[in-house]
């Protein structure tokens, strides 16, 4: 199923918040209007903002409210993306050029600035105290992910317990707060919060998971940046764990670990976890952090708006980008 699809419910309040995404470019300082709307007009899923209009629906739906949390939602996860790039130096992101290969890693650190400014300023404009704290929660719990990764970075002695840490910290906050802050501004039971928040952080979780198999099964047309990008920056994800676990010290990733050649290992790790069982158990891992989502929902109503987010789950093992 595609993601129009399963947006149809809330499309025209996803039309509003790609207004609302528009407008942040207006701004009196020519330069700066160009860089917002080159990082906030690249497409993507939009999967965050939905999911706060989705998470919305069960009770009292606040239209303006969620709108601008959708908003909120989105801009933070722009400006996770931009400093991830400058961090890492990236030079594609979605098929173009990044910010920090176009204009410079300084310009790119402090647009990702600008963007958390915004967005804080958006959520902050929803009058919710509850909202307002945990988007400054998810921000501090994101910005200790990205430091536990540039830490470990080429670390291959990390267990699966730090692996989930380091991207529950990284994506599934910001999925977490997607999904509860659309159940808080919507008034839901607490029951109702909590659920919502479990699906948002196992989802999150899966969709993290997905990725890192991507990153060693897609092509680079299909992802828009080059595969095997998570092993040239010394990122330790579940594909490469298990390829340890499997083949200790005698394995391209441990050898690039310890400043092997890099593109012949990395070469080397795809072509030995793709003819592997190895993406096969790696799905299967997504697979249960997304059955775990779907059972969160049955906290909830049944209703059109709880099989939409079960069909968003699916989505997200299934994508190929």
């Amino acid at each position: 199923m595609r993601l129009s699809t399963i947006y149809k419910s809330v499309r025209k309040d996803m039309d509003r918040v790609e207004e609302e995404l528009k407008s942040v470019s207006r701004v009196d300082f020519p330069w700066l209007s160009e860089l917002l709307d080159y990082s906030l007009g690249g497409g993507g899923k939009r999967m965050r903002p939905a999911l706060t209009l989705l998470s919305g629906r069960f009770y009292n739906y606040n239209f303006d409210h969620l709108v601008l949390m959708a908003t909120s939602v989105e801009l933070m996860h722009a400006a996770t993306l931009i400093h991830d790039d400058a961090i890492d130096n990236s030079s594609v992101r979605r098929g173009r050029a990044t910010v920090n290969k176009v204009w410079g890693e300084d310009k790119a650190v402090l647009l990702g600035d600008y963007l958390f400014a915004k967005a804080g300023e958006y959520c902050a404009d929803t009058q919710n105290l509850r909202a307002i704290k945990l988007f400054t929660q998810t921000l501090e719990t994101i910005s200790a992910g990205e430091l536990n990764q540039i830490f470990n970075a080429f670390n291959p002695k990390q267990s699966r317990q730090h692996y989930l840490k380091r991207i529950s910290d990284k994506t599934a906050a910001l999925f977490t707060l997607a999904t509860e802050s659309g159940a808080i501004l919507s008034q839901a039971p607490e029951e109702a919060v909590r659920a919502l928040r479990d699906y948002g952080y196992n989802l999150g979780i899966a969709f993290q998971i997905v990725d890192d198999i991507l990153d060693f099964t897609s092509t680079e047309e299909e992802m828009g940046k080059p595969i095997g990008s998570d092993l040239a920056q010394g990122t330790l994800t579940l594909p490469a764990m298990l390829l340890l676990e499997r083949q200790g010290e005698n394995n391209p990733v441990a050898e690039l670990f310890r400043g092997g050649d890099k593109q012949k290992n990395i070469k080397l790790a795809l072509e030995t976890v793709c003819n592997s069982s190895i993406v096969d158990e790696c799905y299967q891992v997504a697979s249960d952090y997304c059955a775990q989502a779907c059972r969160s929902l049955s906290l909830l109503p049944d209703n059109p708006t709880r099989r939409t987010l079960a069909e968003l789950a699916d989505f997200v093992i299934r994508r190929k980008r």
